[in-house]
């Protein structure tokens, strides 16, 4: 599936259909700290979807949590993820916003808090698509029956295994 191409703030639709077109995440600013939203968003991601999951984070490189890698950077990567996820200060978003338009990631999500309007232009005139101030385990949870429009638990269980 191909990731669709957005020039727009994506409506919640368009986030759904760049949630389903994915394979693959990378989380920048993951920490290992289980307090962490990166953590608890990186939990969610790792037991509830089959995203191949990368996390980045020079302090923690080669460290391994979650049973997966924690790279330094980018171009350590084995591959280029589908959703390049950031949990960075918005003062970084400019410099991370050029490493993921040189990577070639075809999606640059912002984390809940995170607006950063020049540099989502920069890479939407690159032919990203840009999601801001969005979680990305809310908008996937939202998606497939976890959540409510709101954010609350709907209570849905179910034996059927969601469509991605």
């Amino acid at each position: 599936m191909t990731i669709p191409q957005i020039p727009h703030e994506p409506t919640a639709r368009e986030r759904q259909g760049l949630l389903r077109a994915a394979r693959s995440v990378a989380i920048v600013g993951f920490s290992a700290n289980t307090a962490r939203s990166s953590y608890y968003v990186a939990t969610y991601l790792a037991q509830d979807t089959d995203y191949r999951l990368y996390f980045i984070n020079p302090n923690a490189a080669g460290r391994e949590v979650l049973g997966q890698p924690v790279y330094a950077g980018f171009a350590d990567l084995p591959e280029t993820p589908d959703i390049v996820d950031v949990f960075r200060r918005a003062s970084d978003l400019p410099a991370v916003t050029d490493e993921v338009i040189a990577l070639g990631s075809p999606v640059l999500w912002f984390q809940l808090g995170l607006v950063h309007e020049e540099a989502a232009a920069k890479a939407r005139a690159a032919g990203l698509s840009v999601v801001q101030n969005r979680c990305l385990k809310i908008e996937h949870a939202r998606f497939h029956g976890g959540l409510h429009l709101a954010g609350f638990d709907t209570g849905v269980v179910s034996a059927r295994r969601a469509v991605r």
